[in-house]
């Protein structure tokens, strides 16, 4: 998992996989992990009291080049606050693997991130929890989102579906549920969804999420799936970004007409998921989704995997 040097670890390798932030009811502050599409860090312990990002390799294509420059990359960002935070005399060398699609609305920008501190931790003569690394990462993830929120980094760290906020991650658990993500080719940057959301929100509305929000934790606490059908709907977020994603109607339709507990918006989007209460109902679901994405003449890779997914790990550097 890493390559030592005189007893001390100076080089690990670490992948984080792809998340579905928000999960449609909880903007900003639900979300959980798919296991397939992820990132991969490589991270090698310097002298030097700096932070350098050598390289990003992979799935770059379709935005803006994600910058080298330390402070402005959400890797390379994180590690930063790790040495100030921490008071380290050393530094760090970041080379990143992008196996999440950029503007896919599936963590790529957190996943980066998580990856690097991971690897990084098990460089450390006294590797920090993960909760330490929680807020480490809600710093490292702002740099692309532009705010402190943790509803991408901390499902990473902690796997499955996770409660987050500025001070803390919670570690929930679906009963048993698959998930459904159709990301269709066409990019849409994190910054342009947010700027949907700009207009004041009726109180109504307010309430009503917070209603569907209330229904959606219980269900999870009590591993009700008939309360957390009822709960994965999303008034305020989904009706404003819709439009934004081309064939979006039909391909949520296409996840309930085949027994979708609910459907929503990934993160910012354009991929699209669906909650289901078993592998072969995601599965099939998953095909109607991308031939509703088809008839909007847009292709599609899918991803299933049980909302309970995995987290960040160390895994073997390539040689």
């Amino acid at each position: 998992m890493g390559v030592q040097d005189g007893g001390r670890v100076r080089e690990a390798c670490a992948f984080s996989p792809a998340s579905v932030g928000n999960i449609g009811v909880g903007f900003d502050l639900l979300g959980h992990t798919l296991a397939g599409p992820g990132d991969r860090a490589w991270v090698r312990r310097i002298d030097a009291p700096e932070v350098r990002v050598l390289a990003i390799t992979g799935d770059v294509a379709g935005i803006e080049v994600i910058p080298l420059a330390a402070e402005r990359n959400t890797g390379g960002r994180a590690l930063i606050a790790l040495r100030e935070q921490h008071g380290l005399e050393h530094g760090f060398e970041l080379k990143l693997h992008k196996g999440i699609a950029l503007g896919s609305g599936l963590g790529g920008s957190a996943a980066s991130c998580v990856a690097a501190l991971v690897a990084a931790n098990a460089t450390l003569d006294a590797p920090l929890s993960r909760d330490a690394l929680y807020h480490l990462a809600l710093t490292g993830e702002a740099v692309a989102s532009g705010s402190l929120h943790g509803d991408n980094v901390a499902p990473m760290l902690f796997g499955g579906v996770t409660l987050a906020t500025s001070t803390r991650a919670i570690r929930l658990s679906a009963p048993g549920l698959f998930c459904a993500a159709v990301h269709p080719d066409f990019v849409l940057e994190t910054r342009r969804a947010r700027a949907a959301l700009a207009e004041p929100y009726p109180l109504a509305d307010f309430v009503k999420q917070s209603e569907y929000l209330a229904l959606f934790l219980t269900g999870l606490v009590r591993g009700d799936v008939a309360l957390i059908g009822e709960g994965l709907r999303d008034v305020l977020v989904e009706p404003r970004r819709a439009a934004l994603i081309p064939g979006f109607a039909d391909v949520k339709q296409a996840a309930l007409d085949h027994g979708a507990l609910g459907a929503s918006i990934s993160g910012a989007g354009p991929t699209v998921f669906g909650w289901f209460a078993s592998e072969a109902d995601a599965a099939a679901a998953a095909d109607a989704m991308q031939q509703a994405f088809a008839g909007a003449g847009l292709g599609s890779r899918a991803y299933v995997s049980p909302v309970n997914g995995p987290r960040a790990e160390l895994i073997a550097c390539d040689s």
